[in-house]
């Protein structure tokens, strides 16, 4: 059986592969997580007590840790997830994201290189290291186009110049090191168990409790949204299968509008929550001065993955949206556990003048 290592698996993104994997393919699964504010050990709860599932709580910026878990457990691949993710986050504190996204991977990468070195050559030539990144390093799209594997980069923000240079970090290690570095590119994720700061969970929970929905500007901009399991399905194809050296990028075929996206939302809150005093849950929207570096655009070309990879997504918007709204109105004692912190769905990334 072979062991995976998994970093930022108590995260979004994560949790979803770690969950995944467990029920359905016969690994052991060791996951690396600082637990910072999005990291969740409740979104594991269904695998916590399998014995194939390992939990380390560890900075992947230190190279320590990092090394000590690498010996430990001998992964067969490193598949990485672990980053600060949040953009208006890094509009307010940029450096951790640099600490953990550029840092932390190169962190990762390099212990990597010197661990794959050791390893005996059949062993060597299985290793894979499978490096998690996001459509927002090309920047923004005009009206019409599609974000492809060469797609120039183009970050606007924090977070999205974060992950450029881990991404870059990650091509250069195969290039210069042999290193069997694989990166994908993903568009917006939604599901269960997201942080609620991001847009759609935000939005569900707000519109449950009858607080304002701030959409930012005037509301036109564009995402592709991306069922948070058929990424991580994508994910374990790429793994398998994917080409070192080589980009894929994952899309799920679905752009939206964010206001359409939150229209969306309040009309299955009021169908699945039905005789809340304050319905129609639209009544509630309210339109707030836009982000600094907001991009208008993005959407996938999924084209390649799809292609050699045999990938395509399982579901559509409305039937991942349902399930979303549905599991949120579900599970009222994750919502409390996980926002019980620091973060209480205020305002994030405005720009402050220095006193």
């Amino acid at each position: 059986m072979e062991t995976i290592l998994v970093t930022g698996g108590a995260g979004f993104i994560g949790s979803c592969f770690v969950r995944q994997c467990l029920a359905e393919r016969t690994v052991r699964i060791i996951n690396l997580d600082n637990l910072t504010y999005a990291g969740n050990l409740d979104s594991l709860q269904s695998v916590e007590k399998e014995p194939r599932y390992v939990f380390v709580r560890g900075d992947i910026a230190e190279r320590e840790t990092v090394d000590r878990v690498i010996a430990e457990y001998k992964p067969a691949a490193v598949v990485h997830f672990a980053a600060e993710s949040h953009v208006d986050r890094s509009i307010e504190g940029p450096a951790e994201f640099v600490r953990t996204n550029v840092q932390g991977t190169f962190q990762m990468l390099d212990a990597a290189r010197r661990y794959m070195a050791g390893l005996p050559a059949d062993r060597r030539d299985a290793f894979r290291f499978l490096h998690v990144s996001t459509d927002e390093v090309y920047g923004s799209l005009g009206p019409t186009g599609r974000f492809t594997e060469t797609s120039p980069y183009d970050p606007s923000s924090p977070y999205s110049a974060s992950k450029a240079a881990a991404d870059h970090f990650a091509r250069a290690y195969f290039r210069t090191y042999g290193l069997p570095v694989i990166v994908t590119n993903c568009s917006n994720n939604y599901g269960p168990y997201q942080f609620p700061e991001k847009l759609i969970p935000l939005m569900i929970l707000n519109a449950l409790e009858g607080k304002p929905l701030p959409v930012y500007g005037d509301g036109q901009n564009v995402r592709d949204w991306l069922f948070v399991e058929d990424h991580c399905r994508a994910l374990w194809r790429v793994l398998m299968a994917g080409q070192p050296g080589e980009t894929y990028n994952i899309g799920g075929n679905h752009e939206q509008k964010n206001l359409d996206v939150v229209r969306t939302i309040c009309k299955l809150v009021d169908e699945l929550h039905p005789n809340l005093p304050h319905a129609p849950c639209e009544s509630l929207i309210t339109f707030v001065k836009d982000r600094p570096g907001h991009d208008r655009r993005y959407a996938i070309d999924a084209g390649k993955i799809q292609r050699e990879l045999g990938w395509r997504p399982e579901y559509d918007f409305d039937s991942g949206m349902r399930q979303t709204v549905a599991w949120y109105l579900d599970n009222s004692q994750w919502i409390r556990r996980v926002t019980s912190g620091a973060y209480q769905r205020e305002r994030l990334g405005l720009l402050r003048e220095a006193a």
